[in-house]
């Protein structure tokens, strides 16, 4: 894989060493042990609610974690979340305050690009890093902002190209001829669909089905009979959370069963989506990963550790892994700075490389990671990295297996 995840062991060394020793820092606030005040809004209601839990479990862990280790330059991190209700004028109107009225001294970011782009925008205003987990489609990037940084190690948008790589490297007997495309009205879920249909259509792969439903879709039926009466050999879901579940649990009611079948997000949930739909239909799904519990990335098998050690046993869904990754990377920064100034933060993110769980990431100008994601499928009842080869656990299986009911 590229640098973007594992390379730089001397930033690996020099996080491990901040884990342990991060009251040592030399930084101008040394003497100051009030505590440093994170402002976060999450989802505690509404179509992102799911997720929200899951990152406010990355986060919530981090913080845990750091204090335990004597907090950041002496202090200890506290947490202030507050509710969007998956609204992006709430999210506004939430990060307006946490800065304005509750003085904050850093921000992270809410799920989905819906509320990070507008989100990001109130940060910059006001000069703060807006260091985010889950927000990285092109709405967010194409506001040329430079205090954003998302912490996963691909833009939204090329999150499904591993997975056209993938089936445009298949023997031409076994590459699909036709594609179907439903898609989200949404700037994390649309674009990436969008993506993969121009790379299968220049390739020579035709699109009979492509639709966009609007977020307050509720039932899938009739978009899926549509999409059946096409019967394209692949289908590629431009979806979200919800939809993606309502999409799937529609297509086992009417006994559709694509050969392939890709889903942006919601198939890469490993909590939520054998809840769902039902988890002896999971198998032959793919989706797209930035993470999974063995990759060898920095810090990865301490934050394992520790998320069984506070939530018990079972998979962890990646975006907790975001939301740690996201206290990692201030971790690093402020210790190499010696400062909470948000602009030395900025400054200083913009520079080399910075290790995580999520690997190593840098960004351009704009917030873009410069690093790739992988592919993963539902395998044995269990998501698995399939491709690229360099960190397979698992050959891909294909085609897809029929419902199971």
């Amino acid at each position: 894989m590229s640098r973007g995840r594992w390379g730089g062991v001397a930033t690996f060394v020099a996080l491990a060493a901040l884990v342990g020793a991060a009251c040592s820092s030399k930084g101008t606030n040394s003497t100051n042990t009030k505590p440093i005040v994170i402002g976060i809004s999450l989802s505690a209601s509404g179509d992102f609610s799911d997720p929200s839990a899951a990152a406010k479990k990355g986060y919530e862990l981090w913080a845990k974690t750091v204090d335990a280790h004597g907090g950041i330059m002496g202090r200890q991190v506290q947490l202030k979340i507050v509710d969007d209700t998956s609204s992006p004028d709430q999210v506004v109107t939430n990060y307006q305050n946490l800065i304005t009225k509750d003085k904050v001294d850093i921000v992270f970011g809410p799920f989905s690009t819906l509320l990070s782009a507008p989100a990001a925008k109130v940060a910059n205003r006001y000069g703060y890093a807006f260091i985010e987990p889950a927000g990285g489609g092109p709405a967010i990037f194409d506001e040329n902002l430079h205090n954003i940084f998302f912490v996963q190690p691909a833009p939204v948008v090329d999150s499904g190209t591993v997975f056209a790589n993938y089936i445009l490297s298949l023997p031409a007997d076994q590459r699909p001829k036709t594609a179907g495309y439903p898609e989200l009205d949404d700037p994390f879920a649309a674009p990436i669909a969008e993506t993969v249909r121009q790379k299968f259509e220049a390739a020579g792969i035709t699109t009979v089905f492509k639709q966009i439903y609007p977020a307050e879709t509720a039932e899938f039926t009739t978009i899926v009979t549509k999409l059946a009466h096409a019967s394209p050999d692949i289908v590629v879901g431009g979806t979200q959370v919800a939809d993606a579940f309502g999409l799937v649990k529609a297509m086992i009611s009417e006994k559709f069963s694509p050969k392939f079948l890709f889903l942006s997000n919601g198939s890469n949930d490993p909590v939520n989506f054998p809840d769902k739909i039902g988890a002896s239909n999971v198998n032959g799904v793919f989706g797209a990963g930035d993470w999974f519990e063995d990759e060898k990335s920095p810090g990865n098998a301490e934050f394992v550790a520790a998320y069984h050690a506070a939530y018990g046993p079972g998979p962890i869904d990646s975006t907790s892994a975001e939301a740690y990754a996201c206290g990692q990377i201030l971790q690093a920064v402020v210790s190499k700075v010696g400062s909470l100034d948000n602009g030395k933060i900025i400054a200083a993110l913009h520079q080399g490389s910075w290790a995580s769980v999520e690997g190593n990431l840098s960004w351009n100008s704009v917030g873009e990671p410069q690093g790739q994601d992988l592919l993963v499928e539902w395998i044995g009842g269990k998501l698995v990295p399939v491709y690229p080869a360099s960190v397979a656990l698992a050959a891909p299986t294909i085609p897809k297996p029929n419902w199971a009911g």
